[in-house]
């Protein structure tokens, strides 16, 4: 998939801040077993949020759960593990491209 970053599939596992995975919680009602869980089911859509990238690059994920909730996960990689910073529910225009890789597969 282009876009999709070399080091995410050297990824082991997640790192959670505390105050992030609290405020997806609060704000989106999007736990840290759903956001983990959105990595593993396919399509998995990933491309690079330039806009929000400062120190470290930072990417977007689209995605789903097991029961079909559909996810933007914005995350940046830290060695082999992955850092969420925010987890919430697509966006109509997420909902849309996230259709199309879909129905590309």
């Amino acid at each position: 998939m282009a876009g999709f970053p070399d080091e995410l599939t050297q990824c082991t596992g997640f790192e959670w801040d505390v105050g992030n995975a609290e405020k997806n919680w609060e704000a989106y009602e999007v736990s840290r077993g759903e956001a983990e869980e959105t990595f593993f089911n396919r399509p998995l859509v990933v491309a690079p949020d330039a806009g929000h990238s400062g120190r470290e690059i930072r990417y977007a994920a689209l995605g789903r759960t097991e029961e079909g909730r559909l996810h933007t996960i914005i995350f940046t990689v830290r060695g082999t593990l992955i850092r969420v910073i925010s987890a919430r529910a697509m966006s109509r225009r997420e909902r849309r491209i996230y259709e199309q890789a879909a129905s590309k597969e």
